[in-house]
């Protein structure tokens, strides 16, 4: 099994994209090819076909690859949940909890067998590995434990491609630090480097390119122009690249207000309402420039306790409690859905409380949380208003959470049924993440928006999630066969030889 890794000089540098564009090309080459990250932290998760739990990253990555992802391609998850702790999942399911001392001194000196197991495992199946690199390579404190960068390189015995993201300036500085802060060995893995996310005319950088071929004597395999895309990015630092998308939002007619949680996850489940044409969607933080929104959405969270508390702290709680009152309609997303409801119970002291704290009041419904998770793709259809549309995608939760006076929000095909919706209609949660996913629900559920407004309702023609996702990732390999060396990283691929340790 061959393999290639993609490492960074910095965290966001472009890695996860990077290797999703590969993967496609490896794919669309002919090669069985899978990703691999031995190590990822991430709020953003997926949720595999038997119901284990790893980075979204490694999920699109599959899809790119025309496979199923399993707990392999990403062995070791970490979830943080609060202040230097994390929740670490291996294999896909929940190990435990832990300060960040004890997982890096008691823990990852003991893992390296369960990744060497996933790897064993893939090799059965593929014959090439794309693999993610973590953050930096270069980190000296965290270097001795550091289990997702050289040390994989190391067991993979495999080539490094360095990338470096151009738009956070000093990209020459950190690509040339990086390598200086290498171990000899280390450095002799790095065949390659790509400049990730130009803008700009490519002859003014072209001096610097040479300049730093000379000086380390390793090529520059590729700049790659600032890519427009679709696809899920794995963590919240992409949130801000979310909210700023240069969509033309003239003539908006709904303005939809996101509560951007502390401790928000799978932040991805709103991306579809910023493709929706003629809507505004914006981050909301604080009751600065609250307004009157259309509609309100409170996402998913890794402590919906604490995010709770915050909500209350910020005034944002009795703010989203008025807006209903004036009209807006609110959805919540699994945690989301937790704090719209009347109390939250903790008997197991999972989230970290005693006794009962009061939700938003706003669905007549109670949670109590419990510390096992339920992990699982799910598929139904809605109930109400929306009576018969059927919906797709997937659980991650530890909460149970008991209707009193509310319908039902949809019916599982195993006959479950899920979530909750107010007597107005006008409020609804569910713990289904990736319901605005499902293209021909969020039109429609927007167009009745619209409807309560006297508006116009946009067109009924939706493109299907899977097609979106199809072309996204055959217009990103595109994109990398245009700007990236193929023929040369093939060379490094083919002619690879390993290297010798001291």
């Amino acid at each position: 099994m061959k393999s290639i890794m993609i490492q960074g000089t910095t965290s966001d540098a472009g890695k996860s994209l990077l290797c999703t564009g590969l993967c496609r090309i490896f794919y669309e080459d002919g090669h069985r090819v899978a990703p691999f990250k031995s190590q990822n932290m991430a709020l953003n998760s997926y949720i595999t076909q038997d119901g284990g739990e790893i980075g979204r990253a490694q999920g699109v990555q599959a899809e790119a690859c025309n496979i199923e992802a399993t707990v392999d391609m990403n062995p070791i998850l970490l979830k943080p949940k609060a202040y230097m702790v994390s929740e670490v999942i291996v294999h896909g399911r929940h190990h435990a909890d832990m300060e960040a001392f004890s997982y890096r001194s008691q823990f990852v000196p003991t893992v390296m067998p369960k990744i060497e197991e996933s790897i064993s495992r893939l090799a059965q199946d593929y014959n090439m590995l794309v693999v993610e690199g973590a953050g930096s390579p270069a980190e000296i404190n965290l270097k001795d434990r550091d289990i997702a960068n050289m040390r994989m390189a190391d067991l993979l015995d495999c080539p490094v491609l360095l990338a470096a993201d151009i738009e956070r300036g000093g990209v020459f500085a950190s690509i040339v630090g990086t390598l200086e802060l290498l171990d000899p060995h280390e450095r002799a893995r790095v065949q390659g480097f790509i400049i990730n996310k130009f803008r700009g005319n490519k002859e003014l950088l072209d001096s610097g390119l040479e300049w730093l071929e000379q000086r380390t004597g390793i090529p520059v395999l590729g700049v790659i122009p600032h890519f427009e895309h679709d696809i899920d990015p794995e963590d919240s630092l992409a949130l801000d690249a979310l909210k700023l998308k240069k969509r033309d939002r003239t003539g908006a007619d709904l303005d939809i207000a996101v509560i951007k949680l502390p401790r928000i996850s799978n932040f991805t489940d709103i991306s579809p309402l910023q493709e929706e044409p003629s809507t505004s969607v914006r981050y909301i933080t604080s009751l600065r420039g609250f307004g009157d929104p259309d509609l309100i959405v409170l996402p998913g969270s890794k402590n919906t306790v604490e995010d709770l508390i915050w909500l209350q702290e910020q005034g944002l709680a009795e703010a989203i409690r008025s807006a209903h009152e004036r009209g807006s309609h609110i959805a919540g997303i699994c945690g989301g859905f937790q704090m719209l409801g009347e109390t939250l119970y903790d008997p197991e002291h999972v989230e970290s409380i005693r006794g009962t704290l009061d939700g938003l009041g706003l669905l007549a419904t109670s949670t109590t949380f419990h510390a096992e998770k339920r992990t699982v793709r799910n598929a139904g259809q809605l109930l109400g208003s929306f009576q018969g549309v059927e919906v797709e995608g997937y659980e991650i939760h530890l909460g149970r959470t008991e209707r009193h006076a509310a319908e039902p929000f949809l019916q599982f095909d195993s006959g479950e049924q899920d979530g909750a919706v107010s007597a107005d209609g006008k409020v609804f949660g569910t713990y289904l993440h990736g319901l605005f996913q499902n293209r021909a629900f969020t039109r429609a559920y927007l167009n009745a928006i619209r409807s309560e407004k006297g508006l116009p309702p946009c067109g009924d023609e939706v493109t299907g999630e899977a097609e979106r996702r199809e072309d996204s990732y055959q217009k990103l390999a595109a994109h990398l066969r245009q700007h990236l060396d193929m023929e040369r990283i093939y060379t490094i691929l083919n002619n690879w030889n390993g290297v010798k340790q001291a």
